[in-house]
């Protein structure tokens, strides 16, 4: 929402504005004469920064949206995501069969990883990847042990809604749309805080005994010999 914010501030001044216009102007070049680099280069980003938390592949979607327009924008950084978040499962289960300690991993991580139950269903995998940063629910579906094909499909109806609505933004960045950006940013926030309130609710479930991790799902913890 602050970043929404921010994004309508700047654009409201002319020199802000005719600063990015020519900027997108000079990298339209870029993307359209190599067509099949500049996507594949684009895919690759949109997946590193479902990996990495610190790396975002934000900053690229107005010139992307400006070259190629909203949809191939939106195809490419949806298959970007899903190939990201794939890659975090991958690194999860790995973890996982090397029975690594996670102790030192992120404190999010360790939170839900105690929380989950050992049955993760799809509704709860996809409330997982609709409510945290997009590299969390693949690390732990992948260290629960997860079916690939029920992490994948929430995955890819979770990341919907969230390109779809990055594809917004970067279109109103393009389009000097003030209010639209102000609106995106509210919506955006509500539904957020609305999946994080119900991921938590169902969380605060009980469990029954046979949704309780088993021991071999527990974090491992590397002993000081």
């Amino acid at each position: 929402m602050l970043i929404c914010a921010l994004a309508a501030l700047l654009l409201s001044a002319d020199a802000v504005y005719d600063s990015l216009q020519r900027a997108l102007s000079a990298a339209e070049p870029l993307l359209t004469e190599q067509p099949f680099l500049g996507a594949l280069l684009f895919v690759l980003l949109a997946a590193i920064s479902a990996v990495l938390a610190f790396f975002s592949s934000a900053l690229l979607l107005p010139a992307a949206v400006f070259a190629w327009g909203s949809t191939a924008t939106l195809a490419l950084l949806w298959i970007g995501w899903l190939l990201g978040g794939i890659a975090t499962y991958v690194l999860g289960l790995a973890l996982r069969r090397a029975q690594r300690d996670v102790s030192r991993a992120p404190s999010q991580f360790n939170f839900y990883l105690q929380r989950v139950p050992g049955k993760v269903t799809f509704g709860l995998v996809l409330l997982l990847c609709l409510a945290l940063p997009s590299e969390i629910p693949g690390y732990l579906c992948g260290y629960l042990g997860v079916r690939l094909r029920t992490y994948v499909s929430a995955l890819a109806l979770a990341e919907l809604p969230y390109a779809f609505g990055a594809v917004l933004l970067g279109d109103g960045v393009v389009n000097r749309q003030i209010g639209g950006l102000l609106a995106f940013g509210l919506i955006g926030a509500a539904l957020s805080a609305c999946a994080l309130w119900l991921l938590h609710k169902r969380l605060k479930q009980p469990m029954q005994p046979s949704d309780v991790l088993s021991p071999s799902r527990k974090p491992a913890r590397l002993s000081n010999g």
